[in-house]
């Protein structure tokens, strides 16, 4: 067994992070820009009338170059991000138990011993009471060992396949009925006689009204998986989502409702599948590369550090696995990510386009307002911008007090001020009031002007309440729950998905950072700290801030916490090495080596790990030898 390569590749990436990080200290230490570095520094200060070097050269943002590569990058993850994210088939049709003692009755033609008993549960919960009888008078209670119900409808087992507990003595059978007490919805069905075979609906008398649990037989699986049904905390949110649509009150309220309006829209177009209801979260996965392409384009200025810096993202284990679930976490990154674009543009744009600027600042406010609105944790990274709004205006005022007039900018300040009030502050609060739309209706509250009527407002604020006592006073345990410190040495991820096929193979996934780009790009923003400290760079002061006001609230949050909370934190750690990138596309003859090389590893550690991510089949031996680096607390 090799076991030992289990330990050299761990200690291979952090000396090979540990080497690269030191070269670039070492080469910013002590060498001289070349000829390209002081023309682009005289370039730099010409256009910023002789301000800091750091100030962008006038050159177009983006060219065919720039265009065509983001096209490669963007449209090879797509492929990947898309392939085996899951069934586009599930039942589509219910029987609806409307309430009551009733029940669906189900006739063999020939009697004999079922095996099995398939199905997929729609909506509400309840258990069922499935009886056997030959004579349709004498009936037999299926039960689990604790004498309880043999066929479930809990809120685990929605839009997903379960399968019945049977009587270990049961004899041969004519007839079954399957009973409801309660409101709910049954899809198909699935029947296995004594040889294990599915019975087809040729071999049944079906019950008038009834014939929907038999008509779609094409999609019933060999067995449950993640690929055909909900895992994890889809059983909340893609629920959810249905029930947007449906007007239904939903049942997941413990965040704000926009994420899961996204969520919904991929449902109306697919279904309700582990595809659609997936769809949306992969599509703005994908769609956070050509935003971050444009972030770092306009940050750092070459071709090179932008493809390299995307690919590097897309490539990351918790971009990857974070946006193939129907959670909300991806929709509030996505926003998080197009926020502080739209800030950059800001900061950045010369104060003589003043339109443009302006347009910066709006749609920077109105990310933050969508990102609130998807998930709380949108306002960690808005108050991230307002630092970094704080900061910029500090630094304006010296600049213009060493220069003799400090009261030059107030007037120019007090304008920003009064955009800031309705780009940050009115334009979010309307974004997240519209966002409660779709719960109006099961509330009574209906109509085109129902934002305006009283029991709108009722229901937004009695959520806000709802939310804070939830999350302020929860209190519970999960075996795969981490603490902020173990997600910055990536020590623990957070399995979602768990299961034997076979003898000594494993099907699993998990969501945690490539181990490069956790370890890589942490020793990167302490180089922002340095960077931001001792030489007042602007940009490092930019992403360390970033950086700090998604991370710092968890410090202080006592309640369980896991490691996908870390997800927005990547988009800065990911500037921060391609901030390393830039420093050595300028400084460094042979940055082309540096920067290839980590970008190169970072996607083979991605295919090395890809079964983990991606819930492929692999054997036992696989797993301890590549990939079980922290054997006590990587699940794998």
């Amino acid at each position: 067994m090799l076991w030992y390569l289990t330990i050299i590749f761990p200690l291979a990436v952090a000396l090979f992070a540990l080497i690269w990080t030191y070269r670039w200290a070492a080469i910013r230490r002590q060498a001289v820009p070349d000829a390209e570095a002081l023309a682009e520094r005289t370039a730099r200060m010409a256009e910023g009338g002789g301000k800091r070097e750091d100030a962008l050269p006038k050159r177009k943002l983006m060219d065919r170059k720039d265009w065509a590569v983001l096209a490669v990058i963007t449209g090879v993850y797509a492929v990947v991000a898309f392939f085996g994210l899951g069934s586009t088939k599930a039942p589509q049709t219910y029987l609806h138990y409307a309430g009551g003692n009733t029940y669906a009755l189900i006739e063999l033609r020939q009697p004999q011993t079922i095996t099995g008993l398939r199905y997929w549960s729609g909506l509400c919960t309840a258990d069922y009471q499935l009886q056997f009888s030959m004579d349709n008078e004498t009936w037999t209670d299926q039960l689990q060992d604790d004498g309880t119900s043999g066929m479930t409808q809990r809120y685990t087992q929605l839009f997903r396949w379960n399968d019945a507990v049977l009587n270990a003595d049961q004899g041969p059978v004519r007839y079954i009925r399957i009973i409801s007490g309660a409101e709910q919805y049954l899809g198909e069905v699935a029947i296995y006689g004594e040889d294990g075979a599915l019975l087809s609906p040729e071999d049944l008398i079906v019950a008038p009204g009834c014939e929907m649990l038999f008509d779609e037989q094409d999609v019933i699986p060999e067995a449950y998986s993640f690929k055909n049904g909900t895992y994890f905390d889809e059983i909340y949110h893609a629920r959810t989502a249905l029930e947007m649509i449906e007007n239904i009150w939903p049942y997941e309220i413990t965040h704000p409702p926009l994420g899961k309006a996204i969520l919904s829209l991929g449902i109306r177009l697919f279904g309700m599948t582990p595809f659609g209801w997936r769809f949306m979260g992969t599509l703005l996965g994908v769609l956070m590369l050509p935003l971050l392409y444009l972030l770092l384009k306009r940050m750092f200025g070459y071709l090179a550090v932008a493809a390299a810096g995307s690919t590097v993202f897309a490539f990351d284990f918790m971009h990857f696995v974070q946006t193939r679930i129907a959670t909300i976490d991806t929709y509030v990154v996505f926003f998080i990510l197009a926020m502080y674009l739209f800030m950059y543009l800001w900061l950045t744009e010369p104060t003589e386009r003043g339109r443009w600027k302006l347009l910066w600042l709006g749609l920077a406010g109105a990310s933050f307002g969508l990102g609130a609105a998807s998930k709380w944790t949108g306002i960690y990274a808005g108050v991230g911008l307002g630092v970094i709004w704080l900061v910029h205006w500090a630094v304006t005022f010296l600049r213009a007090g060493k220069a003799g007039d400090w009261k030059k900018p107030l007037g120019a300040f007090w304008r920003n001020v009064g955009w800031c009030v309705l780009f940050f502050v009115a334009v979010p609060c309307l974004i997240y009031y519209v966002s409660y739309w779709s719960y109006a209706p099961s509330q009574g509250v209906d109509g085109p002007f129902r934002l305006f009527k009283p029991g709108y407002l009722k229901i937004v604020l009695d959520n806000q309440k709802y939310m804070w006592d939830y999350h302020s006073d929860l209190v519970a345990t999960h075996p795969y729950s981490s603490k902020w410190y173990q997600w910055l040495f990536d020590v623990r991820p957070i399995l979602y998905y768990l299961a034997y096929p076979s003898a000594g193979v494993t099907v699993s996934f998990g969501a945690f950072n490539n181990p490069l780009v956790a370890w890589g790009g942490l020793l990167a923003m302490a180089g922002m700290g340095w960077l931001a400290v001792r030489e007042r760079d602007e940009r490092a002061a930019f992403i360390l801030i970033g950086y700090l006001a998604n991370l710092l609230p968890w410090v202080l949050v006592t309640r369980l916490t896991w490691s996908y909370h870390y997800f927005p934190c990547l988009v800065f750690l990911v500037l921060a090495i391609s901030y390393i990138f830039a420093d050595l596309r300028r400084r460094d003859a042979r940055w082309a080596a540096a920067l290839g090389s980590f970008t190169a590893l970072t996607v083979v550690l991605f295919c090395v790990f890809y079964p983990v991510l991606a819930g492929v089949p692999r054997s036992e031996t696989y797993s301890k030898i590549f990939l079980k680096w922290f054997a006590d607390t990587w699940p794998f």
